[in-house]
Parts: C-alpha cells; sequence; structure tokens
C-alpha cells in the first residue's frame, strides 16, 4: 500500500543519509535528545529549505527505569545512559562540530538527582545538556512536523508521544493564507507567540505536557496481570489526565482538521497497519492514517497478546514493551477527536532543534510551498 501524503504538505522532510564528500565542519549542526527511555542525536548539515544527514545515534537507555517509585535516576540506567552519550561525543568530535543544542526532558526534569547527573555527564564525556521546559520540547515537536501540514488544514493538533510525558499542541490556521500554513508553523520556532509579520500567525490555541508517556504510564499499571484490563485502564487514565486541556470535549468538524502524531508509538503503528517486516521511513513518515484503521492495528496488538507482540516483527524488540502503553495514549486521542487524518511523522524533539537552529541562522532557504 503506498503512503498518501496530505495535500499540499512542504517538501523538506528529513533526508536520508547516503555516502558524500567530506563536509566542512564550519556548516554542520547537531542535535542530542536525551529522553526518558532512548538517547538520540543527529548531525546534518542546512540544504536548500531543508537539511542533510551526515551521521547519527539512536539507543534505548532506559533513563527512566524505576523512576516512578524511587524519584530518582538508578546508577544503573546512569551508567547507560553515559555509555551512550560517550558515542555521541566521539561522532561530534569526529565530525569537529561546533553548533549544537543537547537537550534532556521528562526523566531529568523529574528526577530529583537530575541535574547531579548531567554534571556527572558533563565531567565524565565533555558534553554539556540542559533540561528544557515542557513549553520549548512541545514547541520543537511542532515545528519539525511543519512539512507534513496540509494546506487545506484549519485546525492543527500535534502530538508527541514520549517516554515520561506527552505534549499536545493544539493550532488556529484558519486566518492564515493556505499556501502559508507549513510556513506558519516553521516560525513558531522563535515561540508560540510570534512577533507580527507580512502573513497572519498561526494562532496556538492551548497546549499541555502530560506527566505520561509510554515508560511512566506502563510501570503506573505494571501490577495489573490482566492484558486487556491493564489496556483499558491506561487508556482512560490518560483521558482523564487531559482534562485541563482547553480544546477538550470539543466537536471538531471532520473537514480541515489534521492530527500529526510523532513518536515511535506512531510510526509503528503505521508499519503494522502496513505490513512492513523491516522498518521503512519512506513508507512510514507523512502516512495518513484513520481512526478505524489505528484501532484496527490496535485490536490486534490485544489478541496477539505479550508473548505474539515479542515475537511479531513489526513492533520490534526494542518496542514490544512499550507498544501497549502507547498504544493507550494513541486510543485515547483517537476516542475524543475521530478523524480521517492522522499525519505520521517520523520525526521528533532532534529535528525540531536543528530546524530552530538553522532557522535562527538564517542558513535555510525559504520553502517553496
Amino acid at each position: 500500500m503506498a503512503p498518501k501524503r496530505p495535500d499540499g504538505a512542504g517538501a523538506f522532510p528529513r533526508a536520508v543519509e547516503s555516502p558524500a564528500p567530506i563536509p566542512d565542519p564550519a556548516t554542520l549542526y547537531a542535535a542530542l535528545d536525551l529522553g526518558t527511555n532512548s538517547c538520540r542525536m543527529l548531525i546534518a548539515q542546512p540544504k536548500g529549505s531543508q537539511f542533510h544527514v551526515i551521521d547519527s545515534f539512536s539507543k534505548p537507555v532506559q533513563l527512566g527505569q524505576g523512576l516512578e517509585g524511587s524519584g530518582r535516576l538508578s546508577r544503573a540506567a546512569m551508567n547507560r545512559t553515559i555509555n551512550a552519550l560517550r558515542i555521541c561525543r566521539q561522532k561530534l568530535s569526529k565530525h569537529k562540530v561546533t553548533r549544537m543544542r543537547l537537550v534532556a526532558t521528562e526523566a531529568c526534569r523529574r528526577a530529583r538527582n537530575g541535574r547531579a547527573f548531567l554534571a556527572q555527564v558533563q565531567r565524565e564525556t565533555g558534553l554539556h545538556l540542559e533540561i528544557i521546559k515542557p513549553e520549548e520540547e512541545a514547541r520543537l515537536a511542532v515545528i519539525s512536523c511543519a512539512p507534513l501540514v496540509s494546506t487545506r488544514t484549519e485546525q492543527l493538533l500535534v502530538v508527541d508521544i514520549g517516554g515520561g510525558s506527552t505534549e499536545l499542541v493544539w493550532i488556529d490556521l484558519s486566518r492564515v493564507p493556505r499556501r502559508e500554513r507549513p510556513r506558519a508553523i516553521m516560525r513558531l520556532h522563535a515561540g508560540f507567540r510570534p512577533a507580527a509579520g507580512r502573513f497572519p500567525n498561526a494562532r496556538v490555541v492551548d497546549w499541555i505536557s502530560v506527566p505520561l508517556g509510554v515508560a511512566t504510564l506502563r510501570d503506573q499499571f505494571d501490577d495489573v496481570e490482566d492484558d486487556a484490563a491493564r489496556f483499558a485502564l491506561m487508556s482512560w487514565y490518560f483521558e482523564e489526565s487531559l482534562s485541563g486541556f482547553t480544546p477538550y470535549g470539543a466537536e471538531q468538524a471532520r473537514d480541515g482538521f489534521q492530527i500529526i502524531g510523532t513518536s515511535g508509538t506512531v510510526t509503528t503503528v503505521a508499519a503494522s497497519h502496513l505490513g512492513l517486516r523491516r522498518y521503512d521511513r519512506t513508507k512510514v513518515d507523512g502516512l495518513r492514517m484513520t481512526s478505524d484503521q489505528i484501532d484496527s492495528v490496535i485490536r490486534d496488538y490485544l489478541v496477539l497478546g505479550p508473548e505474539g507482540r515479542r515475537r511479531d516483527p513489526r513492533i520490534g524488540r526494542d518496542r514490544q514493551a512499550l507498544i501497549m502503553s502507547g498504544s493507550a495514549i494513541l486510543q485515547a486521542l483517537m476516542r475524543l477527536w475521530p478523524t480521517d487524518r492522522l499525519s505520521v511523522a517520523d520525526r521528533g524533539l532532534r529535528e525540531g532543534l536543528l530546524y530552530a537552529q538553522m532557522s535562527a541562522d538564517g542558513v535555510l532557504e525559504d520553502v517553496p510551498y
């Protein structure tokens, strides 16, 4: 099944790694995202209105393992993470990168020893990581998804399901000229209330950072033995956590409404829907799914049960332990805002960090929508 891309979507998705001449270090940018479950980094070079990936790194370090119960990062989790960050340091040194943004999110925000851990990281690896606030995390996730925004979209919900938290941002694009809508999302790199410009701005109606992600939600219900009951409890618990979100419960016409989902959960569900036995980003990124298609995949996961999911190549060994908590979050969102236009984004905080740096430096060309 060929992926359907949103009508009018932009033309600058993350480039695929390919052999290339050794780049000038002065043109390189790096972005590192240390989350509750994974450590990810990209090194990239501006290229027109997009960027070309020079090197990358991704490893599930499970930094937040045990955090829910103890309130602290464990010694084992910190050691795993430092080992991964040493590899990142080697890659940064190899490419002589000087422009970079290295950030930590929910696990380090919540842990009592989060800041002490980052001081240890700097001593042992030389890397300076900053803990970013939830609003900035949400904003970076939004701008990374700008290429997937349809020119027909008037109301946009961007959802970033992380390991320790989930960010939701509701954006009104109805006053922005159609061809300017994806570009208006990019302008949010300066903040959720960008300065006045030639065209009306995208208006952020509301945003929320829920301290429940695939790892933290799973940990809260790990004492429930029945698989289906645990899934149902997780989904309803997450829905209850959205009661403070302003658009919560608002009736939205399907015409002109788009959801963009960015996370390992959403891309895994998309890969399962397509029947991919080997993950292929080119088929997943930008795929449009309906609520019914998402429900069908989740029902299949429940029928498989824990053992079946562990053996399913579409899910993968790294994702199988977290797929049901992520699916519970996704199901809650579909229950509240059913749509036939959920766009799957294989992109997130790292891409947002890169776009923000490059946009601030003025090294990206205007996007030809």
